[in-house]
């Protein structure tokens, strides 16, 4: 479980979104709330710290923090909130924790591309169907070896052949590239800079990288001062 930590506005100390100060929110979405702001903070979160917070009295929360821990105790609930520090925290409940270890142990490693192989998926992705003389076009490099890859890991496919002189063939991304990057379609494509700002979050060193470039997870990376080729093709992108 990936948390994050949670922050105050600056001017308010207020968590982003919640009611302004003395304004009390219905138990129901108090309730959400605090589970919520619970779930993404590294740290335990005391009574008093979630009530200053979210500018609710202290005997609101209490009675939130009461009911959440009365239900994460069911049976039923993998998950548990309990006292840790002076503070409430989310974990796993250790009766799960040896399931737990068993079933991450099974997982697949997390995919990881070359910047090369991340920026060509892109140009698929947002051109498909496309050949691979129209990716190298784009992209200014040669990238027979970069599509064998994203076929290689199913992150592509064939598409059939375009009818032109020598019909080369076409690609498209597949299902498991949707499964990849977590998309319900490809209607929820995010813009290019988006796709590569996503891959800032994950850079790795632990794979040879195509064509000079460093290995990142999942997406890729912002270019520096000069711009990429993922942003050569923005422009035509809608065409």
């Amino acid at each position: 479980m990936e948390n994050t930590e949670v922050q105050l506005d600056s001017e308010t100390d207020l968590l982003p979104g919640v009611a302004s100060p003395n304004i009390e929110l219905p138990f129901e979405q108090l309730r959400a709330v605090v589970e919520a702001v619970i779930y993404v903070t590294d740290e335990p979160l005391s009574a008093d710290q979630i009530a200053t917070a979210l500018q609710q009295p202290a005997a609101r929360i209490g009675q939130v923090l009461e009911e959440l821990t009365a239900e994460y105790s069911k049976p039923e609930r993998g998950l548990t909130i309990r006292e840790v520090a002076g503070g409430y925290k989310i974990s796993t409940k250790p009766e799960h924790h040896e399931a737990v270890r068993a079933f991450v142990k099974n997982l697949k490693p997390p995919l990881k591309l070359s910047l090369a192989a991340l920026e060509t998926l892109a140009l698929i992705a947002y051109k498909q169907p496309i050949t691979a003389p129209e990716v190298m076009e784009v992209r200014g490099v040669q990238g027979a070896g970069v599509i064998k890859t994203l076929i290689d890991r199913k992150l592509i496919a064939t598409a059939g052949r375009k009818t032109v002189l020598g019909k080369p063939i076409l690609y498209k991304t597949t299902k498991e590239f949707l499964v990849q990057f977590g998309l319900k379609d490809l209607s929820e494509l995010p813009t290019l800079k988006e796709f590569e700002e996503l891959g800032r979050l994950s850079v790795s060193d632990d794979e040879v990288p195509g064509d000079g470039e460093t290995v990142v997870e999942q997406a890729p990376v912002e270019g520096s001062a000069d711009e990429t080729a993922a942003e050569r093709a923005e422009s035509s992108v809608t065409e």
